[in-house]
């Protein structure tokens, strides 16, 4: 059985510098993607041309773009970058130029051009989790997160608080402050019992 090797991390985008090359309807959802999990994300844009809403959501979240061809010198201080032209050899010349710049490159609806993935994301407060499909089904990651939203409920930022104001009384060392919070958090992961009939 294939098995999804992907290492999940959550970046800091407001710290790191992003770039997307492309300004049309993938470059729109790249950039809404990315903006309604981390709105204060520092991304750049380089198109010939933007689409109207592209332009309307860049400006609300301060994004800097770009009008022009793409060229290597926009990968300049960028930490990720994302290629969703509708010409294959720019992307892959993009891909190509990151990979000798060790940049993280997206190459959009190009697996073996990219060096991660962009999933799908549910958010509640502080928490989030993020669903992968190792590339391979962007619509099953999409339908996953719709079930995650409907069963992480809507308080649960109330039990994160309330659990790291907890933490911090609690007294001994780590591995009793451990314990102490796994035998607090047990009811949250609790099995099913199954009914008898």
């Amino acid at each position: 059985m294939e098995r999804n090797e992907l290492y999940p991390v959550f970046l800091k985008v407001n710290q790191l510098q992003v770039l997307i090359v492309g300004g049309g309807n993938v470059a729109e959802e790249k950039l809404r993607f990315l903006l309604k999990s981390s709105p204060n994300a520092t991304v750049h844009m380089i198109s010939p041309m933007y689409r109207e809403a592209t332009i309307t959501l860049a400006e609300k979240h301060k994004v800097t773009m770009l009008k022009g061809k793409y060229r290597k010198k926009y990968l300049q201080g960028k930490h990720i970058v994302v290629a969703t032209t509708d010409v294959p050899a720019v992307n892959e010349k993009v891909y190509h130029h990151c990979r000798k710049r060790s940049i993280l490159v997206n190459v959009a609806d190009n697996p073996p051009f990219c060096d991660f993935y962009m999933g799908g994301i549910v958010t509640k407060g502080n928490v989030k989790v993020a669903i992968s499909t190792n590339g391979k089904s962007p619509t099953t990651a999409k339908r996953l997160r719709q079930f995650f939203e409907d069963v992480i409920p809507e308080n649960i930022d109330d039990l994160v608080k309330n659990l790291n104001e907890y933490r911090k009384t609690i007294q001994g060392d780590f591995e009793e402050k451990v314990e102490a919070l796994n035998e607090f958090t047990k009811g949250l992961v609790a099995k099913k019992e199954p009914h008898e009939d």
